[in-house]
């Protein structure tokens, strides 16, 4: 079959999140056909190129909504009255919903209530779709949306009676940020790619994330019928949450984004044929914003086991003595509680050590290293045997790629026990590399710890060194159960979070969400007219058994929106496939 993969930021550029899953995805799919769509995130990326693409790519076709350029289409009096109502319909809606909670707005059609939730949510739908409808029937949205009328149309949503308060105190830069987030967001609608040359050809349209990615294979959906699949191992939404959260952004902006964002979730969660997720925690986010529970779906995340193949099968070769800590430097770690509870560690096991080693720190994660290096020095004075010898600390700081351990392997296989000690977790893949490496582990109940580790780890409550200490303490002691707990948890990872796994999960699923819902094409010949029979049995299987019968207009489109690779990168030339 043909699958329309949408990415945001990720495969098939060099850098960029989720570009491993999707590259190991397509090329564990070598049956399938896969037509990449990719929203670039800055300039900078694209330049870096793309990694090298399998010959099961046919087509990559990008974009740069960042760019924020149109395509100088002018809208006459009538386009100018479809844009305004549209607009407006969408600004009153979310206006609507930053006073409420997002998860009524998972139920669009719902018989209005006190709060009229499922009003308002097929309100906002309808508004999305009138103007995508706008852009394909006038272009020019992009230039509509950075007018002076979008920024009128939301101060009036945020001024109506009724409004909430959070919506009623917007001043007018808290306005203009809004219409700019809602105008890169917004700019999607202008693509071409919802055509039957583009994804309308596509058997199956899997959005390898949620938010804008998502939208692009909704109004795929939209316009031709093809089926959705949403792929989520970091919810967008909560992503968003916390960013605002962090980066002090105003209640009024908060508010009226983080209902855009909500309501954007619900359509995506409601028009899916099938939504994933690599763990409970994203699941539960997912039914809080509306995802029905028949369409949900766990697909851990798929890793490489090869690389650990070695420790994992020889776990004798590890210190008997040593802790071992592995991960991205950051305050969410809690490296301050494990420094804590080693200290207790050492007052019953004077021989044993503690090492740290950085796989890379965050932006806050240099200052948090220092902090944590001072604070090691000071609970563990280097301790010398002897009056003439040279003190060493047991507590030591490396890198991956030095020396002592030049890579993920190597410090995992340096340590009879894998310490995790966050207090924030999503999904822990370094707690999967330590188990594929045979290590017995030690962590915290945070995030997706207790799914990932069943019953061959053991955890304890975050920010409790004392519980720590204690469990590391019997674990050094008893090596037999450290000997049973490795063996069970190379077991389970091998068989719930390799590549192999993740691989057949999504062959499983595109075979079900295509089975139960097939795209009826209506082919045309050269004047028009329907083809009966056109589309053979064989237009499922991957190949070009069709002959190009039908002929689709060239739609006007951004200049922001490219077909092609980049000048010196490595992948194949972009070629137009024969319709289905």
């Amino acid at each position: 079959m043909r699958i329309g993969l949408v990415t945001e930021g990720g495969y098939p550029y060099v850098s960029g999140d989720a570009g491993l899953w999707c590259e190991r995805l397509v090329r564990g799919l070598e049956r399938h056909e896969f037509d990449l769509y990719a929203l670039s995130r800055s300039r900078q990326q694209e330049d870096e190129g793309w990694v090298p693409l399998p010959p099961q790519v046919s087509r990559v076709r990008t974009a740069s909504p960042w760019a924020d350029e149109d395509d100088g289409a002018t809208y006459g009096r009538r386009a100018r009255r479809r844009f305004a109502e549209c607009y407006g319909e969408l600004a009153s809606a979310l206006v609507a919903a930053s006073g409420g909670d997002l998860r009524e707005f998972g139920e669009p059609g719902r018989a209005a209530g006190a709060d009229g939730a499922g009003s308002e949510a097929d309100r906002f739908s309808s508004a999305l779709y009138g103007l995508a409808e706008l852009a394909r029937d006038e272009g020019g949205l992009a230039g509509a949306l950075r007018s002076e009328a979008a920024v009128r149309a939301l101060e009036r949503a945020c001024r109506a009676p009724g409004a909430p308060r959070a919506a009623r105190e917007a001043r007018v830069p808290d306005l203009l940020a809004v219409a700019a987030h809602l105008r890169q967001a917004l700019n999607l609608l202008s693509l071409d790619w919802y055509e039957d040359d583009g994804l309308g050809a596509a058997d199956l349209c899997h959005a390898a994330a949620g938010g804008t990615a998502a939208l692009s294979g909704l109004l795929a959906h939209h316009f031709t019928g093809v089926p959705l699949l949403v792929t989520e191992y970091g919810v967008q939404l909560r992503a968003h949450y916390l960013a605002a959260g962090a980066d002090g952004t105003a209640p009024a902006v908060r508010a009226l984004l983080a209902a855009f964002h909500g309501t954007l979730a619900a359509e995506i969660y409601r028009r899916a044929a099938v939504v994933t997720h690599g763990n409970a925690h994203a699941r539960r986010w997912q039914e809080r914003c509306g995802a029905d529970r028949a369409k949900l779906r766990t697909v851990h995340p798929g890793m490489d086991a090869a690389p650990f193949a070695e420790a994992g099968e020889s776990p004798e070769a590890a210190d008997p003595d040593t802790l071992v800590w592995v991960g991205r430097v950051g305050p969410a770690k809690d490296l301050v509680s494990l420094l804590h509870a080693f200290a207790e560690v050492r007052k019953q096991e004077p021989k044993a050590r503690l090492r740290i080693v950085s796989a890379g720190t965050g932006s806050d994660g240099a200052a948090y290293l220092g902090h944590c290096r001072a604070l090691a020095a000071q609970l563990f004075p280097d301790e010398a045997e002897g009056p003439h010898t040279v003190g060493d600390n047991p507590v030591s700081f490396e890198e991956i790629g030095g020396p002592e351990v030049p890579s993920l392997a190597d410090a995992y296989a340096s340590g009879a026990v894998v310490v995790l000690s966050s207090v924030v977790e999503g999904f822990p893949l370094g707690l999967v590399e330590a188990m594929l490496c045979g290590r017995a582990t030690v962590s915290t109940d945070v995030g997706a710890v207790v799914e990932v580790v069943g019953g061959t780890g053991v955890v304890v409550p975050p920010r409790n060194p004392r519980a720590l200490a204690e469990v590391c303490v019997n674990l050094l002691r008893d090596p037999e159960r450290r000997a049973r707990l490795g063996a069970a948890a190379r077991t389970r990872a091998l068989e719930l979070f390799t590549i192999e796994q993740n691989v057949v999960a999504f062959h499983g699923i595109y075979l079900e969400v295509v089975s139960h819902c097939p795209v009826q094409r209506v082919l045309l010949d050269e004047t028009g007219e329907p083809l009966p029979f056109a589309a053979p049995a064989e237009a499922h299987v991957p190949g070009r058994w069709t002959r190009a019968a039908d002929r689709v207009a060239a739609r006007s489109r951004p200049s922001w929106a490219t077909t092609g690779s980049p000048t010196g990168c490595a992948a194949p030339t972009t070629t137009t496939e024969a319709p289905r």
